[in-house]
Parts: C-alpha cells; sequence; structure tokens
C-alpha cells in the first residue's frame, strides 16, 4: 500500500506466506507499529502476524473481518517472563505441529479470554458504574440512586479483594492438610527404618516450616509440578527443594530462632526477614526467578 514498504521476514508454507514478522529495535515499543503489519497482512494469503521488538511478542491473525488484521493480538508474551500456558501456545507454531485450522480456533478463545481478564483486572482496581450496577442486581433490592452505587463501589472492591484472599487462604489450607498427610506418610514408614543419627533424631519439623514450604510450593506450582516440590529439614532451617535435589534448593525457612528469615537461591543468597509466614506472599517473583534457573 506503501511503495517501496518490505516485511522483515516471513514463514512460508507451500510457497506461500502464511506467518509475517515485523521486527523492531529492543528500545522500542510496539504500540506504534502495529499499523505498518496491518498493511503488510492486507496484501499477502498471511493468517498470522507477529510484531516483535525481541522481548515483546505480539501476535495476531483475522478473527474480526476475513483478510484484514486484527487491531487486538490474540497472544502477548514476553521472555523475560514467559509462563506455561504461553508455551503451550507457542507449541502449535511448531513446524511439526503447525495447524492453521487448529491455532485459529485457538486464537478466539485465547482473544477473547484475554479480553475478559482484562476487563477484571479494571474492575478489580476501579469498578466502573456498571459492574456495580449487575453486582447491585443480585445483592440489594433497593432503588439503584447514584448515591448507593457510589456508596457500594469501596464496598465492592473490597468484597473482590476478601473473596481472592479467602480462596487464597483455602488452597493454602488445602496444601498444609495434604502436606501433613504425606508427611504422616513418611513418618510411618520411617518408623519402620533403623534409627537415623544423633543429629537427624534431634531435628524436629514444626508446623511453621510446613505452612511455610506448602506457601512456597503453591507459589511456584504455575511454573513447575507441585509433586517436584519437597522439602528436607535439619537443625538450622528447613530447605525447599526442586526434584529432592539439594543442589536445586529454592529458598531455605529459617524458623527456629527468634528472627525468622528466609533465604533465596539467588545470585547473592538473599536474606529476608519476616514477621509473618504471610511475608512469604511479597516474595512471589523472586521465588518464580530462583525456580526458572533450574527448568
Amino acid at each position: 500500500m506503501k511503495k517501496g514498504e518490505k516485511v522483515d521476514y516471513a514463514i512460508i508454507q507451500n510457497g506461500e506466506p502464511v506467518i509475517l514478522i515485523e521486527a523492531k529495535s529492543i528500545q522500542e515499543p510496539l504500540d506504534k507499529h502495529d499499523s505498518q503489519l496491518f498493511r503488510y497482512f492486507g496484501t499477502t494469503k498471511a493468517k498470522f502476524a507477529i510484531l516483535t521488538n525481541g522481548i515483546q511478542y505480539k501476535f495476531y491473525t483475522d478473527l474480526e473481518k476475513q483478510n484484514m488484521m486484527d487491531t487486538i493480538p490474540f497472544l502477548e508474551l514476553n521472555l523475560l517472563d514467559i509462563r506455561e500456558n504461553q508455551i503451550t501456545q507457542l507449541y502449535k507454531f511448531s513446524k511439526d505441529n503447525f495447524d492453521i485450522e487448529n491455532i485459529l480456533t485457538t486464537a478466539s478463545e485465547l482473544k477473547y479470554t484475554n479480553e475478559i481478564i482484562n476487563f477484571l483486572k479494571v474492575q478489580w482496581d476501579n469498578p466502573s458504574e456498571d459492574f456495580i450496577t449487575f453486582i447491585l442486581a443480585n445483592v440489594y433490592t433497593g432503588k439503584k440512586t447514584k448515591q448507593v452505587i457510589e456508596k457500594f463501589s469501596v464496598l465492592v472492591k473490597k468484597s473482590l479483594n476478601q473473596f481472592v484472599n479467602d480462596m487464597l487462604n483455602d488452597k493454602l489450607q488445602a496444601a498444609i492438610s495434604n502436606t501433613n498427610s504425606e508427611i504422616e506418610k513418611e513418618q510411618e514408614v520411617a518408623s519402620t527404618k533403623e534409627q537415623d543419627t544423633v543429629e537427624e533424631a534431634q531435628v524436629v519439623t514444626t508446623e511453621e516450616e510446613i505452612e511455610g514450604y506448602a506457601t512456597v510450593k503453591i507459589i511456584v506450582s504455575d511454573q513447575v509440578d507441585p509433586d517436584r516440590i519437597f522439602y528436607r529439614d535439619n537443625l538450622s532451617y528447613c530447605n525447599v527443594l526442586l526434584d529432592d535435589n539439594i543442589r536445586k534448593w529454592i529458598c531455605r525457612l529459617g524458623f527456629n530462632g527468634s528472627n525468622k528469615y528466609i533465604q533465596f537461591n539467588d545470585e547473592d543468597k538473599t536474606n529476608v526477614y519476616i514477621e509473618n509466614l504471610s511475608d512469604i506472599l511479597n516474595h512471589k517473583e523472586r521465588l518464580k526467578n530462583v525456580v526458572k534457573k533450574f527448568i
């Protein structure tokens, strides 16, 4: 559409382009470059287009109108913060698994799933009047005046936070319960074996250590199978391990003294003092980054 314009890369199948790729500088935000890719898309038979600066990747197709690139990508990812579900979607673009119809079906689901998630994020931070009115229709029988809606605005936001916290606590308690069951089984097996060394006999795994282990297990469960997370206690601290491998320790829980701490297996072997076990939730990204280097 503009003379002399050329797409940076094209992936060809049976002599026809199926994926167009426009590559920008790593320092450039991608928002202002989608119009250029839009023009390329309309002049070829390609069904997919990718806009990237080497770190961020945006995947487009033509769900809204045939042969016209959508303005909203159906998949976005950041190589510095890639998630397991995104890897699953990327796998469909591999040469041996590439199936246009299959990807288009997935693209439609992803597009609307992402839009719903983004909508919920907005409502979480600042519930709209329509959203509040929708909730009030199910819980409040009085007249929904502007004053009533304003009054319930804070209450709705508070309720959303409470709902998520309750869900997280329920999962945490379930994980702790399962962990306790696992520990009881292990202890039954251990009782039939020979007596351990004196130092091992002195080790007592406390309820706090079990709860801390379960909390870490939940936090990293979207990166690795929870069954791969183990704990190994000793006199000084409790190790949380990947694959029960002491060389793959994720963190150390120092709960035996008056000053509780958690040490992360990062480059600096960072130590952080904590007051409550719930403080571990403030270090989700640090724990996930440690796991990343082992997988």
